[in-house]
């Protein structure tokens, strides 16, 4: 297995943000050690137990690293957290990918390797549904990715919600730190589109998704009117700093139309 030292100036890691997991946590974080060698597991101030089963894999790799919250600060608050660490830890990228089960780490070298090949820009999944997908998530989606898509003026952002990417992460952070915003299930869709507004190319992937049951420790803290108010408010406040970008997201859409899409690494 190759690890994320084996590319040169790119240096890679899994930033797995979680929040009462359960059993499933332990299971992703295997999985994706199988495949990658270099995690941080961001618990944010979870209050089940699924730390610990966490902190007896760590003892057996050494590239596992924990992050413990005191208090729950969102997806995207965590993720910020997990960035300052792994940026003062040297690494340059982050997949950041869901830790419920619902992402394959099969799909984590892939993006390594295009990431590699294209250390400038983020990789993006999009989703590939199976019979399993509640309905109401392929469809209300579809909203979320029109505004995206208006956001960008068409500039290849394929899905807005979608949790399994790879962002640079020093640009990331910065934007991350100069708002406000985008602590919690805003936070793929406005990430993604400011970081397409600084000039960072997007590269779509196809990555299946699954829906473990609850009776197999699936879980979901997705709450549908609270969230969905504030993923409007997110458009809303996008759509607004559109505005003064006009001619530089028109450039940069017509730009990264014109180069050939990425076929292999």
């Amino acid at each position: 297995m190759k690890g994320s030292d084996s590319h040169g100036d790119s240096r890679g890691i899994v930033l797995l943000p979680s929040y009462n997991s359960g059993p499933l946590l332990a299971r992703t974080v295997g999985a994706v050690a199988a495949v990658w060698p270099d995690i941080l597991v961001v618990i944010d101030g979870s209050t089940d137990a699924s730390a610990d089963a966490v902190r007896s894999l760590a003892a057996g790799q050494p590239g596992l690293r924990i992050m413990e919250l005191p208090v729950n600060s969102g997806k995207g608050g965590a993720v910020l957290l997990g960035l300052r660490q792994i940026l003062a830890d040297g690494f340059t990228h982050a997949l950041v990918m869901d830790a419920d089960g619902q992402h394959p780490a099969a799909s984590v070298p892939e993006f390594f390797k295009l990431s590699a090949a294209h250390p400038g820009a983020m990789i993006l999944g999009v989703p590939v549904f199976g019979a399993d997908a509640p309905p109401e998530r392929v469809r209300g989606r579809k909203v979320g990715n029109w505004f995206a898509n208006f956001e960008t003026l068409g500039g290849g952002i394929q899905d807005s919600l979608f949790g399994f990417r790879l962002y640079p992460a020093e640009v990331s952070l910065s934007i991350m730190e100069s708002i406000r915003t985008a602590r919690r299930f805003d936070f793929d869709t406005e990430l993604a589109v400011r970081l397409f507004w600084k000039g960072v190319r997007p590269i779509n992937r196809p990555v299946p998704v699954t829906y473990p049951p609850r009776e197999g420790g699936g879980v979901t803290h997705f709450n549908y009117l609270r969230d969905n108010l504030l993923l409007a408010g997110t458009h809303l406040r996008l759509c607004l700093g559109l505005l003064p970008r006009l001619w530089r997201v028109w450039t940069l859409s017509r730009k990264w139309k014109n180069i050939p899409d990425v076929r292999s690494c």
